[in-house]
């Protein structure tokens, strides 16, 4: 096997030219839209070999586990996955290979210096609107498949690959799941935005949720337009969401104290947070008047094997006190609502998934890897608390994210073959 890997890795170099052009197509594509980059894709595939599907769906549709969102929270459009197997010879594991071609909405595309979707080569470093978030990933496993193909490696165990929209909660891989396409492992392949690229592995994720309380304050009784000489005779919803605040600040320390993760805690000395990150109450022009309302917009980051559901109640009694102990609160409660959660999950290091991916980075690279705990609410969690499949995630050296709001999004030239090379290794080594 090792030597079926070898020179499958060799294909790649050969085929350098090929590669990088492949991943620059995908830029120019994107140009006109999602469903140009995922017909050509579908296109590379079917000349491969593969059985390849056209999953259509609609995100609230998709049944999920430890997951949610609310309704504007979602992409409503209906959305489309292509999903492609490569059948194995027989009696090899099979795995699912991941990753997103949407990318953000394009804005300020005439402040780039590289023109986002011409695929410019400068320094080494590759540009393109959404190259890093996330066409590198769907370039990478269509060329390491092509790696094995055309290197005429025959896997025993299936190959599916799957280039489905992740954005603003599309659910794409949970939709390929739950419509039946499950494997004994899956690989995530998404640069990393840790600027370690392919020396880290994603194998762990702490959980998100997404939450905010609304207080309702009362304005004076009168007519006049400026309420400041009155103040003292309204109830400041302000005030009030300060006492929540307090609360909430109270909870996270606690929390801090009494939840520990060895990986987090080694990282960055803390393994939860809770993040008051929003103040919202009035329009910032009409300074002298008391506002009906003030809310607040909070996250809470939670580590495995902590549920959704464990600390949604945490937050729900924490509210609850801090209402019954205020007077006004008490007579008026404070409205929580959640608004996105999902659970986290992780790999161990022992797991025989892990192990071939780090022998594979180490072939690739001649670098040992180290497992990155800081990727919140990454997708390597969706098949694990999906359908508990082990999930591991990897990507080439990239950076200036759109999402981010940077310009001139690129990955590492070099470090962008050295995933194809590591995608292709998997699936020797995994598939047999």
């Amino acid at each position: 096997m090792t030597d079926v890997a070898e020179a499958v890795r060799a294909r790649v170099d050969r085929r350098r030219a090929e590669t990088v052009g492949f991943l620059q197509e995908l830029i120019r594509l994107s140009a006109q839209g999602e469903a140009a980059v995922q017909a050509r894709v579908a296109r590379e595939l079917a000349a491969l070999g593969c059985v390849v599907e056209t999953l259509r769906y609609r995100p609230a549709d998709v049944p999920m586990k430890d997951e949610f969102a609310v309704a504007q929270e979602m992409a409503r459009e209906e959305r489309a996955s292509i999903v492609a197997r490569l059948r194995g010879t027989g009696g090899g594991r099979s795995v699912i290979f991941f990753a997103h071609p949407d990318g953000e909405p394009v804005t300020n595309a005439a402040a780039w210096k590289h023109d986002p979707f011409a695929g410019e080569i400068d320094g080494g470093r590759l540009h393109g609107w959404g190259v890093s978030d996330d066409l590198s990933g769907v370039a990478t496993f269509v060329q390491a498949l092509h790696a094995v193909v055309a290197g005429g490696a025959r896997l025993r165990g299936d190959v599916v690959v799957a280039s489905t929209p992740s954005k603003r909660h599309a659910r794409g891989v949970a939709a390929v799941l739950h419509g039946g396409h499950v494997a004994d492992a899956a690989v995530y392949l998404h640069p990393a935005e840790s600027g370690a690229g392919m020396r880290e592995i994603k194998a762990f994720a702490s959980g998100l949720l997404e939450f905010t309380v609304t207080v309702t304050g009362r304005e004076p009784d009168t007519r006049e337009p400026s309420h400041t000489a009155f103040a003292h005779r309204a109830v400041n919803p302000i005030d009030k969401a300060l006492v929540l605040h307090r609360a909430l600040t109270a909870l996270d320390a606690a929390r801090a104290h009494r939840v520990h993760h060895p990986a987090l805690d080694a990282a960055v000395g803390r393994s939860t947070n809770l993040l008051v990150s929003q103040i919202h109450c009035g329009d910032g022009v009409r300074l002298g008047r008391i506002q009906p309302h003030c809310v607040l917009g909070c996250t809470l980051a939670f580590p495995p094997p902590e549920t959704l559901a464990q600390v949604q109640a945490e937050i729900e009694a924490c509210v609850q006190a801090a209402a019954a102990a205020d007077p006004w609160l008490r007579d008026h409660p404070p409205r929580l609502a959640f608004l996105a959660g999902v659970t986290g999950a992780e790999v161990k290091t022992e797991h025989p998934l892990y192990r071939i991916t780090a022998d594979a980075i180490v072939a690739a690279t001649g670098e040992p890897p180290y497992v990155n705990p800081m990727h919140t609410s990454s997708d390597i969690r969706v098949p694990m608390v999906q359908k508990g499949i082990p999930t591991v995630g990897l990507g080439p050296l990239g950076g200036d994210l759109s999402q981010n709001g940077r310009t001139d999004e690129w990955v590492d030239v070099e470090d962008y073959l050295r995933g194809v090379k590591v995608a292709a290794s998997i699936m020797v080594g995994w598939s047999g």
